[in-house]
């Protein structure tokens, strides 16, 4: 009988969460098995989620300001033309040379990379099948553990009449990979995953109807912020069904019959391609669980964990999608460091106060803390203070005046609760509110910092100076 691979942790899963979960238990001396089922590594995020959705989004706006904003700045370019193939061609580039660096990361911390569909075989034990479906002993291997951390993700959520074909009812990840350009594209969920890729393919030329049963899309979002984006991405092109409800669909030839229902009233949409983006399910089917002793939340299917990231089975820890909380990479990420710290009996922790969430339509939309309705449901004195873009030099002189900033603090204390951002470059202007939010600094810290001139960045200090004026006479 061959001799069992034995190491300090198997991790199960490559992506954001799994591959910088082995690299810090690397830093902390560990023998590190990471097993991973698809070819590259990298997970979701790297593969079919975050990059190539990010470099479609990029590909799609330098086309939309190529035909039609160029000219506003006295650019020439003639008729501008649609490379399709060289665009999916480039995302495919980017991602293969992330993965590949995933890989190099890995292998320069000398941890182990096993391809193979892992199973776990015991509380220490984890089996990982070669070739899936064939039972020959070769085509497995045994690896025993100390610990073990699941790090598998999640896929998208098939909605029963609504049942995935590949071809004209996709996912996510096909929506990533079509060789043309829809002229009519349905989208079911007015979440961040339907406004991403809707926002992708009008930018290419399709028109582009998204569907969303409650009143307001990106519910998670701040309600002003959220309708902030509806009014920019409506004057954009995009249509928007709220309240309206998706009973099925059929695929008829080359398109699909969708059948709404909205106060009371029955229709069929016709489109090219239907797009079902109504969320994502933890990915823990034939893992093995029940047979551990793992335990699950019924309702939603998540791996239920303590602070420390840790199952009910002392040995097994899990992370990221996989967990209670907001699907996404970044959050898992730092779940897997904080779990690999713990593991070592070291204080490994997360703040989940201070976890940035971002939107890359364009403008983008990015927020920490609370919403306004949030703080209202928790009856907390506050103070708010908005500013436009349209206010900022550096906005007016990119022609990017549409959003705004909205700072929420707390009325007594002037401590930040909330920020909210509507506006191009959102996405990395977070980063310093997030900041904020972490140190517990007040809005009254980022209304007297310096902040350079012209910049986006002015937006928020504005903002800021706007929470001044009601915190001052709040008390």
């Amino acid at each position: 009988m061959a001799k069992k691979e034995m190491y300090d942790l198997a991790i199960i899963g490559s992506g954001p969460g799994g591959y910088v979960a082995a690299v810090r238990a690397a830093q902390l001396d560990m023998k590190v098995a990471c097993i991973e089922k698809e070819p590259r590594l990298g997970g979701v995020c790297l593969n079919v989620g975050c990059i190539p959705s990010k470099a479609l989004l990029d590909s799609s706006e330098y086309y939309h300001l190529a035909k039609d904003h160029f000219a506003t700045h006295g650019i020439k370019t003639g008729k501008v033309s649609l490379d399709l193939a060289a665009m999916m061609a480039r995302k495919e580039q980017v991602v293969q040379e992330l993965t590949d660096n995933v890989r190099k990361l890995l292998e320069g911390n000398k941890v182990d990379i096993i391809h193979g569909t892992a199973r776990l075989a015991g509380e220490d034990q984890v089996e990982v099948l070669k070739k899936p479906g064939s039972s020959r002993k070769s085509d497995s291997q045994t690896i025993q553990a100390t610990s073990i951390l699941l790090a598998t993700g999640s896929d998208p959520i098939s909605v029963p009449g609504l049942e995935f074909d590949g071809d004209r009812i996709v996912s996510s990840s096909e929506a990533l990979t079509l060789d043309s350009v829809p002229k009519h594209l349905g989208i079911v969920g007015g979440g961040y995953i339907g406004l991403e890729l809707g926002s992708v393919w009008l930018r290419l030329g399709s028109k582009v109807t998204v569907v969303e049963m409650l009143p307001q899309i990106a519910t998670t979002l701040d309600g002003q912020v959220a309708r902030g984006l509806e009014r920019i991405l409506a004057k954009q092109g995009l249509t928007f069904r709220l309240q309206t409800k998706v009973s099925g669909a059929k695929v008829a030839g080359k398109k699909v019959q969708v059948k709404l229902e909205s106060n009371g009233k029955k229709e069929t949409m016709n489109c090219d391609r239907l797009l079902v983006a109504v969320g994502r399910r933890p990915l823990t089917r034939d893992l093995g669980l029940e047979e551990t002793g793992v335990e699950l939340d019924p309702r939603t299917g998540h791996v239920l964990v303590n602070e420390q990231f840790q199952t009910n089975v002392k040995s097994i820890y899990a992370i990221g999608d996989l967990i209670p909380g907001p699907a996404l990479a970044h959050i898992a990420s730092a779940e897997g460091i904080a779990a690999v710290e713990n593991i070592a009996g070291l204080p490994g922790e997360v703040n989940y106060d201070a976890i940035p969430s971002i939107i890359y339509t364009w403008p983008e939309v990015a927020s920490v803390g609370l919403t306004e309705e949030q703080v209202k449901e928790r009856d907390i004195p506050y103070c708010v203070g908005t500013y436009p873009f349209a206010g900022a030099g550096r906005a007016r002189c990119m022609g990017e005046k549409d959003g705004f900033v909205k700072i929420l603090a707390h009325a007594k204390t002037d401590r930040i609760l909330g920020v909210h951002i509507l506006g191009p470059r959102a996405a990395d202007m977070i980063a310093e509110c997030v900041l904020a939010v972490e140190f517990g600094a007040s809005s009254e810290d980022i209304a007297r910092t310096v902040h350079g001139h012209p910049t986006f960045a002015e937006a928020l200090q504005e903002a800021a100076m706007a929470v001044r004026k009601c915190s001052i006479y709040a008390s």
